[in-house]
């Protein structure tokens, strides 16, 4: 066994670092390695697997039953684009005051929605009507075609 002075001259000479990996360990086990490039992989672990939860993001969309065309269309691209990035959508349409006399209308737009999003994703839900919202989510489409 190398005396624990001695290891840290030996890797300071090459540049690297004395790394404790299991200091607890009788003896313990230290290792001559590159820490900075040890935070580097565990930095790039952490962020690709941050990568592949972003699937399970879900963006919300809110709609109103008195929405106007433009709204509308900018709505429902800013769903398209979510989508396409993998995100799932939640689209909401809510109801203020009065217009619960309208839940057809607020049906009638959901469909549109749905209809709108089809090539980008697929609807996981039926619409269905909570309290003063309809509220569906969409999956993208990509790799799980229905």
């Amino acid at each position: 066994m190398v005396a624990f002075t001695e290891a840290r001259t030996k890797a300071n000479e090459v540049g690297l670092d004395l790394v404790a990996v299991a200091p607890e360990a009788k003896p313990p086990v230290i290792r001559v390695m590159d820490f900075g490039k040890l935070r580097y992989e565990q930095k790039k672990k952490l962020k690709d697997q941050r990568k592949h939860q972003h699937a399970n993001k879900v963006k919300e969309v809110k709609f109103r039953v008195s929405i106007d065309q433009h709204d509308y269309d900018y709505k429902v691209n800013h769903a398209i684009e979510f989508l396409s990035k993998g995100y799932k959508v939640k689209i909401t349409l809510m109801f203020r005051g009065r217009e619960m006399a309208h839940k057809d209308m607020g049906f009638v737009l959901i469909e549109k929605v749905t209809e709108a999003l089809k090539e980008h994703g697929f609807a996981e839900n039926k619409p269905k009507l909570m309290g003063r919202n309809i509220s569906v989510n969409f999956a993208p489409l990509g790799n799980h075609h229905h």
